[in-house]
């Protein structure tokens, strides 16, 4: 059986229509997957402008009959988020953010009913998104919080077969230091390890980051090392788990990018961030882990300074998609 994913163009304001378009129009893709459109026609139908693609949808049942994926077309969900009219191309917008939110919230519906084993979603704009009513600090939380989920959860960014995790992520950084203990450092070791097992990595190989340059030197530039990420890689590796550090963030990166590690867990946003982007910003992906459903999306935003001319490139959301039809299977019937 192929993994089912539900796709929403996202931000119709952005480049999410135009890489949806792009992405349905890649020969293999119903080979790969049964994939099933959630939005509004003249937003897909824009993305198609944008991307100068031609490819057809076929209205599909809301109730969703047994064998909704067969057909020659892409099965679609006819949603009204937005207007025409309310469609300003790389302008921030309430309307934005609300048609953005309406569609996670169907794929969302979908995947937790048993109808969609996964969803990809075009990039968001997290101010239109706040504009719409989300009332939390980024999606992935949003989904939490819609699912009722109470258990640890966290964004993870993927270049190729290379994870990140983070111990704390959109918090400032003078906060990083308060927030960072044994414990979390050993659920950030955990979501690295079971997100790459449910791509199917036998013994993911997992390395620490370490907050103080240097890792600390010994205590010369902070304990934290000491204190914390020592005792808790060691707690990790008691558990079975294939994890060392904490490496110096500096160099951690080189380690991974000569292949020597599967996963980083890093203590903050950019530390990763910044070492995932540079290595190939065009290929990065981001999945909502932790979940009990599958999530992903390209990494690099809505891209307003390009979005409706056409020049998006697929690779992220191409990758979002094959990391997804990985992960589908052990997902299905949660």
């Amino acid at each position: 059986m192929k993994p089912r994913i539900a796709i929403t163009h996202g931000e119709p304001a952005g480049i999410g229509p135009e890489l949806v378009a792009k992405l349905l129009s890649e020969p293999d893709l119903h080979e790969l997957a049964d994939i099933v459109l959630i939005g509004d026609r003249h937003v897909f139908e824009l993305g198609q402008q944008h991307a100068g693609t031609d490819w057809k949808m076929r209205e599909v049942d809301p109730d969703y009959p047994a064998d909704w994926w067969q057909g020659e077309n892409f099965a679609w969900l006819s949603m009204e988020t937005i207007t025409s009219e309310d469609i300003q191309i790389a302008q921030v917008s309430e309307a934005g953010g609300r048609a953005s939110l309406r569609g996670l919230d169907c794929a969302v519906d979908l995947t937790t009913a048993g109808i969609v084993d996964a969803i990809l979603f075009g990039p968001f704009n997290k101010s239109s998104l706040h504009l719409g009513g989300m009332d939390v600090e980024d999606e992935h939380r949003y989904i939490a919080k819609y699912l009722g989920f109470t258990g640890y959860h966290s964004e993870i960014n993927m270049l190729d077969e290379l994870i990140t995790t983070r111990v704390t992520s959109h918090i400032a950084l003078k906060d990083v230091v308060a927030n960072i203990n044994q414990d979390n450092v050993i659920d950030a070791i955990n979501l690295a390890n079971d997100t790459l097992k449910s791509m199917g990595l036998a013994r993911p190989r997992i390395g620490v980051a370490a907050i103080n340059p240097h890792a600390g030197d010994t205590g010369n530039f902070g304990t934290e090392e000491i204190d914390i990420l020592t005792p808790a890689v060691k707690r990790a590796s008691d558990l079975q788990i294939d994890v060392n550090g904490p490496w110096p963030s500096d160099t951690v990166f080189l380690r991974a990018r000569d292949g020597l590690l599967d996963a980083v867990v890093t203590m903050y946003h950019d530390q990763g961030q910044i070492a995932m982007k540079l290595m190939g910003f065009e290929r990065g992906v981001t999945i909502a882990a932790g979940l009990p459903i599958a999530v992903a999306t390209p990494a690099h935003g809505t891209a307003f300074d390009i979005a409706g001319e056409g020049i998006a490139n697929l690779g992220a959301m191409r990758k979002a998609f094959d990391v997804l039809c990985r992960m589908a299977p052990n997902f299905r019937d949660i």
